[in-house]
């Protein structure tokens, strides 16, 4: 391995990774974008649909993540004069959906989503614009020292982190041959120079890029019941695309056990909740 790795700077569109991307310089900025095919999450701004489209090289709909994410890294690009990469995988409607016709969902114990639409899609842009083990610059905060020494223990001998990936094809070419990859080396700018939530609140807060009150997916199963039900009054189209997936299923496919989004969509809270009554902690961490 070099002495000196080529770095780069991960972005989910939440304060904490943009915070690296201000005050860290890579050599590399990456985000990947959570789409959706369906017409009801239609972005609403017909001239940024199409510059999403051109960064991403493929047709823009829509997010299931807030609409604000698309702001936050168009602003971020501009207020760090670095340019970002933008990268994309299939739509969330494909990767649940089977040939079979049924639906294979996501849960606590399979986060295929965030594989599938954030951490595959780096690989495949990681391929062809380095393609030897870099480092990655992760967002985990002073007091998040042990979620850095979860993350270490899944590395090699050599530290860095492996990722089963499809290498070639059988002899007969009738199926994929897998295989490892060392791909990434795990930093964490923030353990080491000792910095808070509250340090990158202050920093953003004068700053001419806008947030999103919380990322990842608005319908993200590691949400309580609660804060989706939150979540369903500030987007009500998106959380009905999750509900909606659970409703068409043919296999009776849900998100949650034991309960399903149109009942936690339908519930009246018996106090009205703020925004503040929530954290990132209840968001499943895709979007810091």
């Amino acid at each position: 391995m070099k002495d000196k790795l080529i770095t780069v700077n991960s972005l989910s569109g939440g304060k904490t990774s943009s915070y690296i991307a201000a005050n860290y310089p890579a050599d590399y900025n990456v985000f990947a974008l959570v789409r959706t095919n369906d017409k009801s999450c239609l972005f609403p701004d017909k001239k940024l649909r199409q510059i999403v489209s051109d960064k991403i090289g493929a047709e823009f709909i829509g997010t299931l993540e807030d609409d604000m994410i698309i702001h936050t890294m168009l602003d971020l690009e501009q207020y760090i004069g670095s340019k970002i990469d933008w990268v994309t995988g299939k739509p969330f409607d494909e990767i649940i959906m089977r040939k079979n016709g049924t639906t294979y969902l996501p849960s606590y114990m399979r986060r295929f989503c965030t594989t599938e639409m954030k951490l595959e899609p780096i690989f495949e842009w990681w391929k062809n614009e380095i393609n030897e083990i870099f480092e990655m610059r992760v967002g985990f905060r002073a007091n998040e020292q042990n979620r850095a020494k979860s993350m270490i223990d899944k590395t090699n001998k050599n530290g860095v982190s492996i990722l089963k990936t499809i290498i070639g094809k059988t002899k007969n070419g009738k199926r994929n041959r897998w295989g490892e990859v060392e791909w990434q080396k795990p930093a964490f700018p923030l353990i080491t120079d000792g910095i808070f939530k509250d340090n990158i609140v202050e920093y953003w807060k004068d700053k001419p890029v806008r947030f999103a009150w919380m990322n990842n997916c608005v319908g993200c199963m590691h949400k309580e019941p609660i804060l989706l039900n939150k979540m369903a009054k500030l987007h009500p189209n998106k959380l009905e695309w999750f509900a909606k997936v659970e409703r068409e299923s043919i296999n009776g496919a849900t998100w949650r056990e034991n309960i399903t989004y149109d009942k936690i969509i339908s519930h009246k809270s018996q106090i009205e909740l703020f925004e503040d009554d929530f954290n990132e902690c209840d968001s499943g961490y895709c979007g810091l």
